[in-house]
């Protein structure tokens, strides 16, 4: 493999570098896609439970869960975490070949880990108001 003209020689030549980046990639398209799939159980849960009291109580009007809502947001977030790490992924693997270090941490990480920690709390809090 021959090294561009103005790219140093050094650590960034040894494939576990790409490798890495590319393990992290992966990782964060496993976690989208597992905020997507537990968006979808959660929305279709809100369903079943809005089914199950209209068989129950046909005379009133079915209540609007936050379940559906709640759900189709994460599914939201697991899709939009999939885009950005398809954009960073090629971001990452664009400053290596430029032979940049990468030293920064991800801003896509920390705010996916931030909206995660608010969602949290916003939902444990929903859950400790309907004991």
């Amino acid at each position: 493999m021959a090294t561009p003209p103005n790219r140093p020689q050094g650590a960034l030549d040894d494939p576990r570098v790409y490798l890495a980046v590319e393990r992290t990639f992966l990782a964060w398209i496993r976690t989208g896609l597992a905020l997507m799939g537990f968006g979808f159980v959660v929305a279709r849960f809100g369903l079943f439970l809005q089914e199950l009291y209209v068989s129950r109580a046909p005379a009133g009007p079915a209540p609007h869960g936050v379940s559906i809502r709640f759900g189709t947001a994460l599914v939201v977030l697991g899709a939009a975490l999939n885009g950005t790490a398809v954009v960073r992924y090629v971001h990452l693997l664009r400053r290596l070949s430029r032979g940049e270090t990468l030293y920064r941490p991800s801003r896509a990480a920390v705010a996916a880990g931030t909206a995660l920690a608010v969602i949290g709390v916003l939902v444990s809090t929903y859950l400790m108001t309907s004991w």
